[in-house]
């Protein structure tokens, strides 16, 4: 019997990194492997680079297949700000996605050039987490550690290159950072925030190897490495997305996307306009409070998280690290329309609703990018074109009941849970598989089957509650603070 084909698929994320040895030519995992970060929250939230190396080596080795595997490929979470000296050690802590201190340089950036110049040049609108924005907070509140950065990576980049000792990145994670377009780096937004391109790694074309492990690492020595990608992209690899069909992702961060034919140029900032990891786009919105913020509400009630009940005209919103999308970015949580017969599995039930309601509402725009819909931003959470088509309801929430049907009742859609598990890495290895077979990576992860599973029936759309959050929303703005503090 001829022995497999085998890959490893890295996803570095926040909190852990996870690695899956896959048989290329089925899909079927054959060994699992992960280790813990740790996020130093104490000023923002930052990350030593040298341990997610540690937890690579670590993870890989753990798959039972390091020193077989004929090809391996990361993905990462996205907008990490890595800065190396001169010898390729960590200048500082990685400033990770999610630290909002870079929200006053974000608007800076906006106000510099205009949202309808960053939408039409980069296809994004930068926020806090985007890398130029982190950039442009380093070289102001610390100039000398700016000085002494010699290379600027994302995450995925710094590992890659730990692997190969080759500075590559590629455009699907490059399009997060505010300075990459499909033409090359963007000279203006460069100049402007004081980042010379000397510094920033080549764009390695999809379906070409970044490089080849060297020795010293997890795998054996000439091992081929796939450029990776950032996390987003490589989940939309792991399920074979094709253009149209919708995404949420209930993570730590929700996020909701597609895949594209046209680029993306959303002014309003809802709407990245971000790459995918092949020739397409990948329209996103994303929220920082999602499945972390609803258990810590379940946490201050006393409840399992599951332990929702309906009714109730309460609105929580959990907005409990600021928040991304509404652009609140310095927000608290908020509790509006507390009554005496208020239940707390109501209010639990609320806090999904708040998590749920601003990435339904954010899918219209994501969706309108090819044509799909027409005024979608004013037309109501779910009102998507084909409503019929199933959401695709993956990450570390997707299994829970309560997430579960507050998706359907506030969509009013279908919802489809992938099988597989564990996307991230699953993309990543579709990506160390097509440099073997030829194929692309998403037409890799489609004849695996990834995106097979069992589709829940719509259930009728909630518009009362809708309008309640939408209410609320609206006239929050001023209560929460929209500017800095």
């Amino acid at each position: 019997m001829a022995h497999p084909q085998v890959v490893i698929g890295v996803d570095s994320s926040t909190q852990s990194t996870k690695a899956l040895a896959v048989d290329a030519d089925t899909g079927r995992v054959l060994g699992e492997g992960r280790a813990p970060h740790r996020v130093d929250s104490r000023h923002g939230q930052e990350s030593d680079p040298d341990q997610w190396w540690d937890a690579l080596t670590t993870a890989v080795a753990a798959t039972g297949w390091a020193d077989r595997a004929q090809a391996l490929a990361i993905g990462g979470q996205q907008h990490g700000l890595v800065t190396l000296d001169a010898a390729g050690a960590p200048v500082r802590p990685a400033l990770l996605w999610n630290d909002v201190r870079s929200a006053p340089q974000a608007a800076d950036l906006v106000r510099k050039f205009g949202a309808d110049w960053w939408a039409a040049e980069l296809g994004s609108v930068p926020g806090a987490s985007f890398t130029a924005a982190k950039w442009a907070w380093l070289r102001a509140t610390e100039p000398g550690n700016a000085d002494r950065t010699a290379a600027v990576r994302l995450p995925h980049d710094y590992l890659t290159e730990r692997l190969t000792g080759t500075a590559t990145t590629d455009r699907g994670d490059a399009s997060g950072t505010g300075w990459w377009t499909p033409d090359g780096y963007h000279a203006t937004v460069l100049d402007h925030i004081g980042l010379d391109p000397a510094l920033l790694p080549a764009v390695t074309p999809a379906g070409t190897a970044a490089g080849h492990a060297l020795p010293g690492g997890p795998l054996r020595p000439g091992t081929p490495i796939a450029t990776g990608t950032g996390d987003n992209m490589a989940a939309a690899l792991g399920l074979g997305l094709t253009p149209g069909t919708p995404v949420l992702s209930l993570g730590t961060s929700g996020t909701v996307y597609t895949v594209a034919r046209n680029r993306p140029a959303d002014p309003t900032g809802t709407v990245a306009g971000f790459a995918d990891a092949l020739d397409g786009w990948l329209p996103l919105a994303c929220t920082l409070n999602c499945t972390l913020a609803v258990d810590r509400v379940a946490t201050l009630l006393g409840r399992d998280r599951q332990d929702v009940e309906p009714g109730g005209t309460a609105v929580l919103l959990p907005y409990l690290d600021g928040e991304r999308t509404p652009a609140l970015p310095h927000a608290s949580g908020l509790l509006h329309g507390l009554r005496h017969d208020t239940t707390p599995g109501q209010l639990l039930q609320a806090a999904y609703d708040g998590a749920a309601y601003s990435l339904l509402a954010a899918l219209d725009d994501v969706l309108a990018v090819d044509g799909a819909t027409a005024g979608a931003a004013t037309a109501g959470a779910g009102a998507a074109a084909d409503p019929e088509r199933p959401i695709l309801l993956i990450g570390g929430g997707a299994q829970g009941r309560a997430w579960q049907d507050t998706v359907r009742r506030l969509s009013g859609r279908p919802v489809q849970l992938p099988a597989a598990r564990e996307l991230v890495a699953l993309g990543a290895a579709a990506q160390a598989a097509a440099l073997l077979t030829g194929e692309s990576a998403d037409a890799v992860a489609r004849r695996w089957g990834t995106a097979d599973g069992p589709v829940l029936p719509a259930l009728a759309r909630d518009d009362a509650a809708l309008e309640r959050i939408a209410t609320t929303i609206s006239q929050m703005a001023a209560l929460q603070g929209n500017g800095a503090h």
